[in-house]
């Protein structure tokens, strides 16, 4: 009987002590199309890379998904469906305003993939040497905690530990916008960007 008694103290504390998450919902408005939002860099946190690569197809003479976020460390696979060659490049990734080093993967032709791992947070424009009128977006996310919205600017971050948090929208073409959010629980979070 005494031995019960302390086993359902001790699972009693162990639930009490596991961190409450909730969500981080609104809208993002004064752009037209997808955006991303996401939780910045936690202070000390880091997230392992997901196993999985992402893949983004060359395909129509798009990229498709036209934008594309993941997770700092992610590996993604850039694969050719159409008949003719393509190119891979992002003449920088931006950086909280700042433009870093941006990569060529080259060119290859149809079937073929090329794969990247991308380790620096931001925004990658994706464009084709091949084909100049070709565009897309690669969003790298310090944290796992990110959003694409649907197409009339709403998004739901889900599983975001309670915390004070930076959160972030970012779409093309329009001024990238940070707020605090206090994430207890359900929060809320509306953003107007513009160009």
């Amino acid at each position: 009987m005494n031995r019960s008694i302390v086993l359902i103290v001790v699972a009693a504390l162990a639930l009490g002590t596991v961190a409450h998450a909730g969500t981080i919902s609104g809208k993002v408005s004064g752009v037209a199309g997808e955006s991303v939002v996401y939780v910045d860099a936690i202070a000390g946190k880091t997230f392992p890379a997901p196993a999985e690569h992402v893949v983004i197809d060359q395909r129509g003479l798009l990229f498709q998904p036209h934008i594309t976020a993941v997770l700092l460390g992610t590996t993604v696979d850039f694969l050719n469906s159409d008949t003719v060659a393509h190119n891979v490049f992002w003449p920088s990734i931006q950086q909280n305003g700042k433009k870093l080093a941006g990569k060529n993967l080259g060119t290859w032709p149809k079937g073929d993939k090329r794969p990247f791992k991308f380790d620096t947070a931001g925004a990658a424009a994706l464009l084709c040497n091949v084909h100049p009128e070709m565009a897309g977006y690669v969003l790298v996310s310090p944290t796992p905690y990110y959003a694409i919205t649907d197409k009339a600017g709403n998004f739901k971050i889900a599983n975001v530990p309670d915390g004070q948090y930076s959160v972030v929208a970012w779409h093309e073409g329009a001024k990238t916008q940070t707020k605090p959010v206090a994430a207890t629980g359900d929060a809320k979070a509306d953003f107007t960007l513009s160009k």
